[in-house]
Formats: C-alpha cells, structure tokens, sequence
C-alpha cells in the first residue's frame, strides 16, 4: 500500500511512529501536523507543518490533497488537564479535521479514539459493549466519533477507521509500563492488592500493524480495539517483567485505599510534583479488560503478547532496559 499521509497530532508518540511505519511500507509522503516540532530526526518523506487543530486547519498549512488523513490530535494526558480542557481541544480538533477533509477532497480518515469511551471496565469488554465513558477525556473522544461518524454519513464513497487502543507502550515511552519495569529494577514496586485485576496494553508496533490492516480492508467504516491479546491479569504482567530482568525479589502489596492516601500525602508534600498520584494509582488498581473482537473476527495476526512485546522492545531499545535510567516525559 502506498500514497500520501497527513498525521494531525503527528509529533507525538503514535504519530512520529506511525510516519516512519508508512515510510517503511513505501508511502510517498507523510506530512505531520502538530503544535510542537518533532524531537526526533524525520526521514526523506517525511515534513512538518505547525498546526493547531483548535482552529481553521486551511488558514495554517496548505491544501494536502492525501490518500489518508490520520487524527491523533487530542488533550490526553490523565491527570494533567482541567475539565473542560479535554472538550476544548478534542471537540473542535474533530470538527476542524473533518472540515478540511472536505475541503482538499480526502475521503479517507482514521481516527484514534480511546478504551476511556467505555468507562469503567468490570467485565470483558469489546466493541460491541456499550460507551459509558465517566471522565473528561473519555466522554470528549466518545464526542469526537461521533464527529467522525457524522463526516462519514455525508458520502458513500468516504471512508472511516476509528481504534480504540488500550494504553501504548513501547520503545521510547515513559508510560506506566516503562515506570513499572524501573521500579521492579530498583525493588521499589509495590503491588495494588492482590494483582488480580485484568489489564489490557497495546504495544506500539502492534497498534501499527493493525492500523494498516484496517487501511488495506474495503469495508466503508470500522471501529475497533486494539490491545495485546491475550489480556493477562497485573501479577502475571509483573512476573513477565521479572522473568525478563532476572528478578525473583518478593513483591510488597499493599491495599488500593491506602496507596491511594500515600499517594495524596506524596502530592502534598512534594507540592504537586510527585509522579506517585492518586489517580494514577486508582487506575493502576481498576480493571481494564478490554476484548479485540473485531480484529480476531477478521483474522488479525496478533504477534506479540505482553511477554513477546518486552522481548521485543528490549532488542530494538535496550537503553530503556538500563536500570537506573531516567524516565522522562513523552511527546
């Protein structure tokens, strides 16, 4: 498959991935748009183009007439945003997106949505369960589907693509699992109860093989999940990360309630600063069961399951292995 690209939100994790990924596979050109320049070296093919989704795209960049346009544009980070900082920016970015699309004449649109649309998870969840999402940055992508979706009816010629990944990780990302590898390194980790809760991870260059098997399908709309299958529970994902760095150290577990109330009083005493948050230990602690239904109905090879996809990154990025190495804010 090839063609041109434009990536809204394409400095970021996914997005400066997913550019090199289309490059790889034999695209022609892939433009990223975003706010912020991208930190890393871009390959031939590849350029940049500042652009806030929040406002009209055509007054900003120029008329891209691409094959695809994927919208990665959003305000995510949680915790780290008001409120009504998630509808600011998610809202309109759909809106903007959409309106430039008709604009250049590009029919095609893969969105990223997120698991967050379904709220909060007790029970195996897949696409055909019910959105209940309960935060600002769930309800606000459950909006911009919707968004999308209202694009796609407009024409029987369009074309819609919208995933819901778990949370990403991988090569470069210093996400919850990277910081949960380096506190198994240093004997720091403390285990939220019992680590029976399930939960559901997409590894990157997973995500990425999906994304273009949705591409190269000829069906008008898809919405799907993306995780690693199949979802293993907290403890199993811990004894893998041991296994890989040879730990066998005994893992201290200590109730959710009174982590979360040591996390508060890390908050306040480090004046806000601490990466130990009360909401990152309710989600370390909640269940996120999620199901790829429609990728195992249409036979997506799955290659990596979590144990696979920390042996994998460990080859293309030891450094992020090295204990005692700094975990340092994405983009």
């Amino acid at each position: 498959m090839s063609g041109q690209a434009v990536i809204f939100g394409g400095t970021g994790y996914i997005g400066i991935r997913l550019a090199s990924h289309l490059r790889d596979r034999g695209w022609d050109e892939v433009v990223l748009a975003d706010l912020k320049p991208p930190n890393l070296p871009l390959g031939s093919g590849v350029w940049y183009e500042p652009c806030d989704v929040r406002r009209p795209i055509e007054d900003q960049i120029g008329k891209h007439h691409a094959d695809w346009f994927f919208n990665f544009a959003a305000i995510h980070r949680e915790p780290g945003h008001e409120f009504r900082e998630y509808f600011d920016t998610n809202l309109p970015g759909a809106r903007n997106v959409c309106a430039y699309a008709d604009l250049v004449g590009c029919r095609k649109i893969l969105f990223t949505s997120s698991i967050a649309v379904y709220g909060e998870i007790t029970r195996p969840t897949d696409e055909h369960s019910t959105p209940y999402p309960d935060t600002g940055y769930g309800i606000s992508k459950f909006s911009a589907e919707l968004i999308h979706e209202g694009w796609h009816s407009q024409d029987p010629e369009k074309r819609l693509v919208i995933v819901r990944p778990g949370v990403v990780y991988g090569p470069g990302d210093p996400g919850n699992i990277l910081r949960m590898i380096r506190a198994i390194q240093r004997g720091i980790f403390v285990m939220p109860g019992d680590g029976s809760v399930r939960k559901s991870y997409g590894y990157i260059f997973g995500l990425l093989e999906s994304m273009e098997f949705m591409l190269c399908r000829s069906e008008a709309y898809l919405c799907y999940n993306y995780v690693e299958k199949e979802t293993e529970s907290l403890r199993e994902l811990i004894a893998h990360v041991s296994a890989l760095l040879g730990i066998r150290r005994p893992r201290a577990r200590i109730p959710k309630r009174l982590l979360v109330v040591i996390a508060r009083l890390a908050q306040l005493a480090s004046g806000g600063r601490s990466p130990i948050h009360p909401v990152r230990v309710r989600k370390a602690a909640q269940s996120t069961h999620i199901v790829p239904a429609e990728l195992v109905r249409l036979g997506f090879d799955f290659r990596y399951d979590f144990a696979r996809s920390l042996e994998h990154w460990r080859s293309v990025a030891p450094e992020d292995f090295a204990s005692g190495r700094p975990v340092s804010r994405k983009r």
